[in-house]
């Protein structure tokens, strides 16, 4: 596997409707004129995942009051969302990509490093999504610590 094709501002956002750690489904088309922020994970309960899904949790108000609705993707399954979401107060849609379609489609799926070597696998990454469903931004290779405070300055809210 090679290095996944990764989007950029202006690209339309590739449409998804996948299942949410409430068995309900969730469609990007059904945010249109909402802005989005969606990110990539590579597993629910770990602790840099963790870590990056509380600070959305705790930021998710003035996120929120500005306008954007906060996703989490990850390939884990429905069920083990649903204990990730309880055990850690998660407040946003948490969404399965089982088959790793839509990560693929995002660019957040591929090679990457890890500990020197390649291996293959969930590249962490953030995409905000305007109202209109276009890339506003795309940030792959994130950290998982500190991550939400760079982005809540980049888009101006703090």
């Amino acid at each position: 596997m090679t290095a996944p094709d990764r989007l950029s501002p202006g690209d339309p956002a590739p449409e998804f409707t996948l299942p949410t750690d409430t068995g309900d489904q969730l469609s990007l088309a059904d945010l249109r004129g909402r802005k989005v922020v969606l990110y990539a994970y590579p597993a629910a309960m770990t602790p840099g995942c963790t870590k990056q899904a509380c600070d959305f949790r705790d930021s998710l108000a003035s996120l929120q009051a500005a306008g954007y609705e906060v996703i989490g993707i990850s390939p884990d399954k429905p069920e083990k969302l649903a204990k990730f979401r309880d055990r850690d107060a998660i407040t946003f849609p948490l969404v399965s990509d089982v088959d790793r379609a839509v990560l693929t489609a995002y660019g957040a799926y591929g090679e990457k490093q890890l500990y020197g070597k390649t291996v293959t696998g969930v590249i962490r990454s953030t995409f905000v999504i305007d109202a209109d469903g276009k890339i506003e931004r795309a940030l792959y290779n994130v950290k998982a610590t500190g991550h939400v405070a760079k982005l809540r300055r980049d888009l101006g809210l703090d």
